[in-house]
């Protein structure tokens, strides 16, 4: 038997209590195992109420039975969903009794993910989609799921396939076009080669653009509260995410160790850390902290320097912007302005300083110009929000095509033409786009790719 037709069981809802729970069976002939659990054929797409019975006749369960056969179903196989009710034990259940009356046909339980890439194998759906169906399940607000919900429906697939098929077209032209060299000097412009290349690089880049929305709406920013002791890291936390989630004291170094929220701006996920205040200290414990906090600021999308309104200028300030990461973006935040008797003016310090922010944690003053620069440091553009999700991958895969493109149009340039080497880059730029909907992706990438996936799904 094909691995792929051997059939595979899982339980498809969440782990825990809940008034519906689901038993999913696919592989490629359902037929013996129906018969065997209620020894009675299904209709197709039908909902059968009936008993659940274990093999000596015990009633395990009531619910309803569905059969999907192949082709028409998730995974392009035989599908039956089993539909009890959802407590932990009546699952399992209802599992073991599956996997008994399937032994005959070699069920197993399924991998994580395995349904999902047995509707990709089927060409149910295609690389980006199956992703999808993963990014619709993690979604963390409304906007994330829209997104996800687009791409699964096939929105950013018909995007990447459209601008693959024009420059297939490209190259079938140009490789005709080699078996010719005596007319390679005619080609640019008898095909207008250049002008059509020039659009495929404008549309691949306005796709990149959004695909990096897509990216930022998927996963999120990572955005380190840094700072000294006592300027309001964790206050600003608090504010930001409108509930105590970290302990505030005048004590110096209350902060030993990272606190982590997520908190949405216009349906954009922020996972903004809280950190150890970074200074010299002789306490170990504090020591240990603020290491975590410079490796925490090492892997940040975004640095908010947090300083105390009151002081500013301080040296302090001045060597930790020093020792921040020149390649991420840093927002100076001046906090506590509601403790100034006057307006508060920023001291001269560099291009850091230009875009400094005031705000009172406290008070909450400031915070909605803060939560907009946030955003905008980041590289969210609302007015540019793309309607599907995308991954770095993805992404990747984008600046690739772009890349080789910009390759080609060197080559259309020279002198001498060089077809060979366009028609290359051409081929080159075509793979890297069909690598996102799955027609080149290797085996690695799937296993890696499918194996996040929850079991069930």
């Amino acid at each position: 038997m094909p691995a792929a037709s051997i059939p595979i069981a899982a339980i498809a809802t969440a782990p825990g209590r809940g008034g519906i729970g689901v038993v999913r069976v696919s592989g490629g002939n359902l037929a013996p195992l129906i018969m065997r659990l209620f020894g009675r054929e299904l209709s197709a797409r039908h909902a059968h109420y009936l008993p659940f019975t274990a093999a000596d006749g015990e009633v395990l369960d009531q619910g309803i039975a569905l059969f999907f056969p192949a082709p028409h179903s998730y995974t392009g196989e035989d599908v039956l969903e089993l539909q009890g009710h959802g407590g932990p034990a009546v699952l399992r259940r209802l599992l073991a009794r599956c996997m008994e009356a399937g032994r005959d046909q070699s069920l197993r339980l399924a991998q994580p993910g395995e349904f999902t890439h047995r509707a990709f194998l089927n060409e149910r759906l295609d690389l980006a989609q199956a992703e999808a169906v993963a990014d619709l399940i993690d979604a963390s607000s409304e906007a994330a799921a829209r997104g996800a919900m687009a791409s699964l429906s096939g929105e950013f697939s018909a995007r990447v396939n459209a601008l693959a098929d024009r420059i297939v077209h490209l190259r079938m032209l140009v490789e005709a076009t080699l078996d010719f060299p005596e007319e390679e000097i005619d080609f640019l412009e008898k095909y207008q080669a250049r002008p059509t290349l020039d659009a495929l690089a404008a549309d691949l880049d306005t796709l990149v653009r959004q695909a990096r929305q897509g990216v930022i709406l998927r996963e999120g920013l990572h955005v380190v509260l840094a700072g000294q002791p006592n300027v309001g890291k964790s206050s600003l936390l608090n504010a930001l995410a409108g509930d105590d989630i970290a302990i505030v004291t005048p004590i110096a170094g209350t902060t030993r160790d990272k606190v982590v929220q997520e908190i949405h701006i216009e349906g954009v996920p922020l996972h903004i850390v809280d950190t150890a205040g970074l200074r010299e200290t002789d306490d170990t414990v504090e020591s240990l902290g603020i290491a975590r906090t410079w490796k925490e600021i090492e892997r940040a999308d975004l640095i908010v320097h947090l300083q105390d309104a009151t002081r500013p200028g301080d040296a302090l300030d001045a060597q930790i912007t020093a020792r921040l990461p020149a390649r991420t973006p840093v927002l100076v935040v001046y906090n506590k302005v509601d403790l100034l008797p006057e307006p508060f003016t920023a001291p001269a310090g560099g291009p850091a300083y230009a875009g400094a922010l005031t705000i009172s944690a406290r008070a909450g003053t400031g915070l909605s110009e803060l939560r907009t620069q946030l955003l905008q440091l980041a590289g969210w553009n609302p007015g540019a929000e793309s309607p599907w999700l995308a991954r770095e991958r993805h992404l990747h895969a984008l600046q690739a095509a772009a890349q080789h493109l910009a390759f080609a149009s060197e080559h259309a340039s020279q002198d001498d033409r060089v077809l060979d080497l366009f028609a290359e880059e051409l081929r080159l730029a075509h793979e890297s786009l069909t690598a996102i909907t799955g027609k080149f992706t290797s085996d690695d990438l799937l296993g890696e790719i499918f194996s996040n996936f929850c079991i069930g799904k």
